[in-house]
């Protein structure tokens, strides 16, 4: 990443990476031992710890949009709230996430997601509405 890149600019370029599901380029953006914490759920530290929570719930996904709604940045951190949308074999299905990073030399090194558990378990239940 450039370092003349701003922090919100770093966490743009891993989210569109994000979206396209292109994970590799994605995980560039991350340091070594970022901190990534789905609220409801574990912390888990660097790229190994991210695709392995990302691996499985993005699977069984089609195609992303991130639609953001709102964002803000104040030195290293950035604020980002998100309509996740996720096209799976049974539909589209959305996620309300707000999400909060740090990035350093051009690094993620922490991401929150703050969102509803039952909801995003609900993406993957064809039955759900």
């Amino acid at each position: 990443m450039s370092q003349t890149s701003t922090p919100t600019q770093v966490v743009e370029s891993f989210l569109d990476a994000m979206v396209r599901m292109d994970f590799d380029r994605g995980i560039a953006f991350v340091s070594e031992d970022c901190e990534y914490t789905n609220i409801p759920m574990q912390t888990v530290h660097g790229p190994v710890g991210i695709r392995e929570v990302l691996d499985p719930f993005f699977a069984p996904i089609h195609e992303n949009e991130f639609i953001i709604l709102r964002s803000a940045a104040t030195g290293p951190t950035v604020f980002m709230e998100r309509l996740d949308r996720h096209r799976l074999d049974h539909g589209w299905r959305e996620l309300p996430v707000n999400s909060v990073f740090e990035v350093h030399d051009g690094l993620i090194t922490v991401w929150r997601d703050y969102f509803d558990l039952g909801a995003a378990a609900s993406i993957h239940d064809p039955a759900a509405e």
